[in-house]
């Protein structure tokens, strides 16, 4: 089955063919570095992580670019608010985002521009719109012509008319048009500015991505994503400006992730019910972040409630002790011949594994696999016989499927201390004994000191929280 992702742009599953054979060029819009991420930052930031993962493993050599948007209207606020430039405000919260990033296991974009490092190029890019008469200066400020690109509308699959009663519109009258948008703002007193042919200013929102995904990418993507509530006014504005001025499409496939629910209602600034990906994590393991995330859909609503996050740390533990089982009973194993049933029941749950992640990248269908995967290992361990090769094989599918989902923490040699060690053998001795108490108690001192045991057929295992 060859793989098919849902484009936006033509609201239908097509089958994924590169502009160049082998290579993928994806650009996916990053955060406003104005503070700290929150959740729903984060589910497009994993998502789109598998999304490379994925093309990496079937083959494609990705280049992925994700932006910094690091001057806007929001970090001026802050700016004023708190006395600090705009660009340390950026760096701070630069830095602090790929801390995050890392911690919920998201490898680094292969490069993450910033807005204000690429000042000439989106002057360059306002000018030739301009100068094809697809934009016009205003007061100091520059506009974009809607009217003149007559298929404005055609990602979210509205038209100019509609769009004067679905949207709110602010009233101004430097623009020609209600619905025209801003490539350039002039620079009020005390704000941060570059120069252009208009006068001093800064670049509007939607003219960034468009001149960063020009020049780190092309004229076309073959990617290009990000959350759904980015399909407008900011994709739709992207592509206006990037095909008048390029004269070609700005993506061949749009991506673009459902919006999170916090306990059933829709996450917004208006109702302030955002969560601090950072603040999060001090209780919650970012694995299990990454596993409730991956666990719907990218396309469908995804409903945060702490009911759903003990769900998901549920479904992690019974991955993460499958494959410490596994891994345990390997370091005893006897060699042998692969078990011809498990190889065959392997093969089985691969085939589902990639059909499920070719039918746009359907990471639930696919967490399922690996439940399943899971499942035949646990039936494979109950055998006295159970061999290092036939182990091995379901370690190394299971280990090529994180490769892919990233759910699996890294594993870090770790040293008992030498009370830790007594403890255990104390233990032992204590079981020796049948001194159940001193035993139970035992585990208890252990327990708080984060080391989990396990008496399993094969011997006492340990592990840490």
């Amino acid at each position: 089955m060859s793989l098919k992702v849902y484009n936006t742009m033509t609201r239908a599953k097509e089958t994924f063919v590169p502009l160049n054979p082998g290579k993928v060029n994806m650009y996916v819009c990053g955060p406003t570095v104005y503070d700290y991420i929150h959740i729903g930052n984060a589910r497009p930031a994993i998502f789109f992580d598998v999304v490379r993962r994925y093309l990496q493993l079937t083959g494609y050599e990705v280049n992925y670019v994700v932006n910094f948007t690091d001057v806007d209207d929001k970090l001026i606020r802050k700016s004023e608010q708190t006395g600090q430039p705009v660009p340390e405000i950026a760096d701070t919260f630069i830095a602090a985002y790929h801390e995050d990033i890392e911690a919920l296991g998201i490898r680094k974009a292969d490069i993450n521009p910033r807005v204000t490092e690429n000042i000439p190029e989106i002057v360059r890019l306002i000018e030739e719109l301009v100068k094809g008469g697809f934009a016009y200066e205003s007061e100091g400020d520059v506009y974009f012509r809607t009217e003149k690109f007559e298929e404005y509308g055609k990602l979210s699959h509205q038209n100019l008319g509609e769009l004067q009663f679905g949207i709110r519109v602010e009233v101004d009258s430097r623009k020609e048009n209600p619905q025209d948008f801003v490539l350039w703002k002039g620079a009020k007193p005390g704000e941060i500015r570059w120069s252009s042919p208009w006068g001093d200013g800064r670049p509007g929102w939607h003219i960034e991505c468009s001149a960063m995904a020009r020049k780190y990418l092309g004229v076309t993507l073959d990617i290009h994503g990000g959350g759904q509530d980015l399909q407008f006014p900011h994709h739709e504005c992207e592509v206006a400006q990037s095909e008048c001025a390029n004269g070609h499409p700005l993506a061949k496939y749009w991506m673009h992730n459902g919006y999170i629910h916090i306990d059933n209602e829709k996450m917004s600034k208006s109702l302030g019910n955002g969560i601090n990906v950072r603040k999060l994590l001090e209780r919650v393991k970012p694995q299990a972040l990454r596993f409730l995330f991956l666990s719907t859909h990218y396309r469908n609503p995804l409903n945060f409630s702490e009911e759903g996050l003990e769900q998901a740390a549920n479904g992690l533990a019974r991955i993460e002790n499958g494959v410490a089982n596994l891994k345990h009973r390997l370091k005893s194993a006897e060699k042998g011949a692969v078990n011809e049933q498990v190889s065959e029941a392997v093969e089985r749950i691969k085939r589902t594994f990639h059909e499920k992640m070719d039918d746009d990248f359907n990471t639930a269908d696919a967490i399922t696999a690996v439940f399943d995967l899971i499942s035949e290992g646990n039936a494979y361990l109950a055998k006295a016989d159970a061999n290092a090769e036939t182990i091995g094989l379901l370690l190394q599918v299971l280990q090529e499927w994180d490769s892919v989902l990233g759910i699996l923490a890294e594993e870090k040699e770790e040293l008992l201390d030498d009370e830790i060690e007594q403890l255990i053998a104390e233990r032992t001795e204590a079981r020796k004994a049948k001194n159940w108490a001193r035993s139970d108690e035992i585990r208890d001192l252990l327990t708080v000191k984060g080391i989990v045991l396990e008496d399993t057929p094969q011997g006492l295992r340990w592990r840490r929280k």
